[in-house]
Parts: structure tokens; sequence; C-alpha cells
């Protein structure tokens, strides 16, 4: 019998409505009937693809004894962590300071006020390792209720308050300098990892911002340490088994120092953000492969996790059929069976798919320590591999649409069909826009974004800081490469929500709107982490947009919001990689861009050499001769108004603070001036649409 999840939205509480707990939905209702019935709220927070969140279902929600003892003890609050990033924030930052640790599934025990009083992580069906079994931790916690409330009052009253103090650093100057800038370069050297690339030990995350941050401290230092660093990194993680080698795309870590071994969920904050740098790398070095990988990446998006309505789903599971990674791995066997003898050995070198295997089971991971000398040959082989993984089981996808994560993919294909010169990526990118547009944008008494859609419905959960600085980050570089005024009015209208209501009186920024739901605390986290903060993305955004429209009140927000970075880029810049590349563009400018002339190839081509530029932050505006006054449709296109042509022909116009340097017609001389790689055989530019 289905329980009360059933009418839910999200994939991951639909993964429970079977369960037998009598699970409720965040919301007065459940809190209600907690204090009716005189029991504690437990509280369980996890997302669709998370392989220990579905382990603990197995073993304890869909167990009957334990679903009875948890239905007559407590009433159990299922939330989607994706859905719910500000409920999640709230009690992974409480069940941090309990324990010393957070992930997920994420189980919290919550008075009838909503604060959090006994919290943990995954707690096995038996004791295990030191961990109780999860029915001993119920028993406990329901004990300490019954008979010593006047502690659990206490440990609740201790927390909340920790919960309510100032979670971000004050801000105290202004953006990080170079001096800085400089420094926290010289912080991620040390932490460098030399002998695998990347940074830290197991699990080894891919550093995706901070190699963002990286690229553009090369591309406005000529810091070849830097750039070494991203060259390396990018290589490891492309080569290793935490890419797929057939299909494209990246799982969400590795498991191991080396890259070897991933968790095999495919997350598409991941993937969008990996193929930016991936495009930059490229843009950068025209290494081949980060052309490859940034063509495969997109692919794979594309092929993977969009969805019928035109956005991208949030992630593929790490299991298929009850088994981590099992589409995914390989056995000489199972090459022999799908290549033959001849074409399974040469496949088993290449891929170093061994008898003993890297993965459980004495099955392999595939990795591609170097490109194939015969691609003919790889390529056969390769699809063949795709043919028979297809038959296997598949992985589910959690297809719920993410506002945010959707406009880190709009920003990727965006710049990735431009630079690559392939139309279906922007075509992807315009179709995901459309879509943000029309089903979560929701104008009332102001404009409002809705957190997740699915199946083309908007979901009832409010979009927090993320979702809105991610979608005008989308739309900028959506507008940047089609010239559509229509995208920066949209942009315009997410950032002046952004700066009515969610900054604080000191200019940082909170993650929920003043006027969301009031949880136990006000999340306010500035640390980038696998996405860009709110706070990072906002300056972002807010950032271009000045550069573009010359809004001094956008650029001073921005500059405010970069005090924060400054407070923690110098001692911890791996949790601030997008704030860090913010700086960056802060500190170069950004370059602006203006493109005028009629459409036609010597326009593209300025266009195209403009969005190859290396510059950190350098924003592009195009548009026809003779451009219209600003007005209420091409308000936010105003560095391109007004610049008049060179011999009538296209002219290109290279800016800080709308200053600008004499106008050219030479492709050559406008890389000079943004730092564009010559580029002899690279195709050319998408064409404007205006």
């Amino acid at each position: 019998m289905a329980n009360r999840l059933a009418s839910a939205t999200s994939p991951y509480l639909l993964q429970h409505a079977e369960n037998p707990v009598d699970w409720w939905e965040w919301g007065p209702e459940a809190f209600a009937e907690a204090k009716r019935r005189d029991v504690p709220i437990l509280l369980s927070v996890g997302y669709a693809a998370c392989h220990w969140c579905h382990v603990m279902a197995h073993e304890s929600f869909e167990d009957a004894a334990t679903a009875g003892l948890m239905n007559a003890r407590f009433v159990s609050v299922k939330v989607d962590r994706e859905e719910r990033p500000d409920v999640d924030a709230v009690y992974m930052r409480a069940t941090q300071a309990l324990t010393g640790h957070g992930g997920w599934p994420m189980t919290v025990f919550v008075d009838h006020d909503g604060s959090p009083f006994y919290a943990g992580t995954y707690w096995p069906r038996e004791p295990r390792a030191g961990s109780p079994a999860f029915t001993q931790v119920l028993l406990a916690v329901d004990d300490a209720w019954r008979d010593r409330r006047d502690a659990v009052r206490g440990s609740a009253a201790d927390i909340r308050d920790l919960l309510s103090r100032q979670q971000i650093p004050a801000v105290t100057g202004g953006p990080p300098d170079a001096a800085l800038l400089d420094e926290a370069v010289a912080v991620l050297a040390s932490q460098y990892d030399a002998q695998f690339a990347g940074f830290g030990g197991a699990p080894k995350f891919p550093p995706s911002m901070v190699l963002e941050f990286l690229l553009r401290h090369h591309g406005r230092v000529g810091d070849r340490r830097a750039l070494a660093i991203v060259s390396a990194t990018c290589e490891a993680m492309a080569r290793g088994g935490m890419y797929d080698q057939l299909g494209g795309g990246f799982a969400r870590y590795a498991v191991d120092r080396s890259w070897t071994v991933p968790h095999f969920e495919k997350m598409l904050y991941d993937n969008a953000l990996l193929l930016r740098v991936y495009l930059h790398w490229w843009r950068a070095t025209g290494h081949r492969l980060a052309e490859r990988v940034s063509r495969e990446t997109a692919d794979f998006l594309l092929r993977e996790l969009r969805t019928e309505q035109g956005g991208f789903a949030s992630a593929l599971d790490a299991d298929a059929a009850g088994l981590e990674g099992s589409t995914y791995v390989w056995t000489q066997e199972q090459l022999a069976a799908a290549l033959g003898t001849a074409d399974a050995a040469w496949a088993a070198r290449l891929l170093e798919v061994t008898t003993t295997g890297t993965f459980e089971g004495g099955s392999s991971v595939l990795q591609l320590p170097a490109d194939p000398q015969d691609s003919v040959r790889w390529e056969s082989v390769r699809q063949r591999l795709l043919a028979a993984r297809a038959g296997r089981p598949q992985p589910a996808r959690d297809d719920k649409v993410v506002a945010g994560w959707n406009g880190l993919a709009i920003a990727a294909l965006a710049e990735a069909g431009a630079l690559l010169g392939v139309p279906a990526y922007l075509d992807a990118a315009t179709a995901a826009a459309d879509l943000l547009v029309a089903v979560h944008l929701v104008e009332s008494d102001r404009v409002r974004l809705a957190r997740v859609s699915r199946d083309g419905t908007a979901g009832r959960h409010a979009g927090v800081l993320e979702d809105y600085a991610g979608v005008a980050e989308g739309l900028l570089a959506l507008y940047q490469v089609t010239g559509r005024p229509r995208w920066l009015t949209v942009a315009g209208q997410l950032l002046d929500v952004v700066l009515s209501q969610f900054r604080d009186d000191t200019g940082a920024f909170y993650d929920t709107a003043w006027d969301a739901e009031e949880l136990v605390a006000r999340p306010q986290d500035p640390a980038d982490n696998a996405t860009p903060s709110g706070s990072s993305a906002a300056a972002g955004a807010l950032l271009t947009f000045a550069a573009l429209t010359g809004s001094v009140p956008h650029r001073d927000a921005a500059g405010a919001a970069l005090g924060v970075v400054a407070a923690i880029g110098r001692s911890q810049p791996r949790f601030a990689g997008w704030g860090l590349a913010v700086a960056e563009a802060w500190a170069d400018g950004p370059r602006e861009v203006a493109v005028v002339g009629p459409d036609d190839p010597a326009r593209a081509a300025l266009h195209h050499t403009a969005l190859m530029g290396t510059a950190p932050g350098l924003v592009v505006a195009v548009a026809p001769p003779a451009a219209d006054p600003p007005g209420a449709d091409q308000s936010a296109a105003a560095l391109v108004v007004g610049r008049p042509l060179l011999a009538d022909g296209a002219t290109a116009y290279v800016c800080r603070d709308f200053s600008c340097q004499a106008p050219t017609a030479d492709v050559g001389q406008l890389a000079a001036q943004v730092g564009a790689l010559p580029e002899p055989g690279r195709p050319p530019g998408l064409p404007a649409s205006t």
C-alpha cells in the first residue's frame, strides 16, 4: 500500500512511496501531527542518485519491523535535498556540529519547533564497525524523548543557538586584490597532488571551480604554474575511470586518490561545470584532449540527461538492478563476447581491463591512458561496446529539472556551441532557457522562480539564491552567444530579485529570500562546494550584467559579495574556487567587447574571436549597426549602443568600464586584445541571432 509520498513530484520521494514507513513530506502538517502525538520528528534527507541512501532504504525503510518502530514512535519526514536545499543546509550544519562529519543519507531527530537534538548519516541494519544498528538508535532516541525530555530540550536549545549565529565572516573590505589572488594560487600549488593531480586524497572530487579560477588567473597574468595544474588535473580525470571512456560524461567523484574507481552516479551540475572547464582549457591551449572531452561531455548531456521538454535531468543513479556500477564495468570475457578475441585483447590493453579487475567481483573500470593510434579501430570498438552496454540494466534517471543546475548547463552548452561550431549545442541551450522562462518563471507581485519542475510542470518549492544566480548566469552566456536582448532582459529581472530579496545589510547574501519559509535558521553559506555557492554565483552574474549594461548598483553589489571571498579565499581557496574566479574577472575589469555590424561573415569572425578570448570574465555583446537607444527591450545591450562602424564594415570595441580602445576590424588585432590564441583550422563562429 502506498504512503503519502505517492503524490509527490520528486523522484527521490517517489522511490519511497511503497515503503511501509508512514512518510510525510516536509511541511506544517507533519509538525502538527508530531505535536498532537507528542513524538519527535525523524527527518530523513537524501537524493535519488545516492547509493547509500538506497542501501539504507533497502535495509531499514523497506523492513516491516523497522518501519513499525518508526511509525509507532516518530513522525517520519522524507526530504529530497535537491528539491529543498535550504532544509538540507540547515540540518546538515547541525549534523556536522553534532558528529564532526556530514553526508547522505542524513537522519536528524527534531523537536516540535524544528530544533534538532540528535543526528547522524547512514546507520546500518545491524551493529557494524562501532556503529549502532538503526533500530538501536531509534529506541535510544525514543527513550531520551520520553524519560529525559529536559536534556533533549537543552540539547535542542544549544544547537538552535549555534545555528542562529552568523555563518559567514564579516565583510570588512572589498574584493580580493591581486596579491591575495597570487597567494591563493600559491596555497593551491602547495596542496596540489603532484603524483596523481587534483587536490586531496581519497575520495577525490573534480575541482571544477578551482580549475576555472586557475585558468582565469593564467589568462590575466600568464602564470604557467596555474595552467600546468589545470592541464595535469584535466588530463588525469579524463584518462581515468571517473570519465566514461565509451559514452562521455563524468562520475561524481573517484573513491581513490588516482582517479581510477568512480562513484558511478553522474550529476548534471558536475558535467555542466566540467564541460565549461574543458572548453576553456581548450580555448587556452588548443589541446586535442580538451576538445574531445568537451564534445563528448556535451553529447552526453544531450543524449542521457535531456528531457522531453528540453530541460536537463538532475542525475543518473550509481546503481543498476541493485548493483553499483554494473552498467559500466567489464571483464575480459565480456569484452570477448562483445568484440571477438582479437579486438577484445587489443581493447583490454588499451582500456586496462585485467583479469583481477579494478572494481568489485573482478570487473574493471575503463581507463584510457593514451589516445589510441588506430582511431578507426577504436571508434569501431567503442561503438560495439556501447551497443553491448545498452543491453545491460541501465541506471535510473532523476528527471526533475533543477533551475540553477540547468542554468549551469545553458552557459556551458551555449559556449560550446559557439566555440566548437556545433549548432545542436546552442539549440539545446536555447530550448532549456525557453523551458525555464515558460515553466519556472512566475510573475505575480514580483518575478519568482520555481526551484524544480518535472514533466513540464513547476513544483511548489521556491527557488533559492543559486537558482536565481545560476539561471541568470546561463541567460547571460546565451545572450553573449546569440545577441538576443530577451535573455539579458530576463537575467536582469532575476538579478533584481537577488538584490531585493537575498541581501543582508552588509552586502552579503542569504541563500533564501526574505519571504521564504522560516526555518530554525536562515541558511547563508558563501563556500563553494559541489556547485558555486549562491553568493559566488550571484557575484559573477551581477558583475557580468554590470559589464554589459554599465549598471553601477549591480557592480557595487558584486564587489560587496566578493568581500566575503576575500575573507575565505586566502586560507581555504579550494572552497572558494568560483568566488576567486569572479574576483579574477573583477581584477581584469572585466574586459568588455562590443561587436557591431551587419550579420555577415566579417561580424561572425570578430564575434567568434571575442568569444575565444581568455581574459578572465570577458563579456561580449553583438548587435547590428546603429542600434536603437536603450529601451524597454534593449536596456541590457548598452555596451553596443552608439558604436560607429569602420568603413561601414563589422567593427569591434574592447573596453574596460565602457572606456574603449580604438575600434578595429582586424581579427588578429582583436585576438591580441582579448588573449585569444591564433586558431588556424578552428571552426568559424556561429552567426548571432538578433
